[in-house]
């Protein structure tokens, strides 16, 4: 499994309205690429501003590709980001996951 991160920086004012655009835009289109296996989002407070780090899970790098296009390395942009006064980091890193596990209570 392959772990795909991103993060930016929103202003406080635009964090409730980006948060669904994040799900319409990138995660909408994520989950539509076959290999796509979920998604996390964590953010946390910085001076005036909220941190957004995206990762989504995936079966192997050719999936990424069809997602990414070429250069997995590059973010993917949306024109909208703009309005929410968008600090995007233009590249993403990605992981092997060597391991993962979580509690039965937090399975659903």
């Amino acid at each position: 499994m392959i772990a795909r991160e991103w993060k930016c920086r929103v202003p406080e004012v635009h964090i409730e309205g980006f948060t669904g655009y994040l799900y319409e835009t990138g995660i909408k289109d994520s989950s539509a690429t076959p290999g796509y296996l979920g998604a996390q989002i964590f953010q946390r407070s910085l001076p005036g501003k909220v941190e957004i780090t995206l990762i989504t899970y995936w079966d192997k790098m050719a999936s990424i590709k069809a997602f990414a296009g070429d250069d997995i390395s590059q973010a993917r942009l949306y024109p909208e980001d703009e309005i929410y006064e968008l600090e995007p980091d233009l590249s993403v890193q990605h992981y092997e996951v060597i391991e993962h596990q979580f509690s039965p209570a937090l399975r659903g």
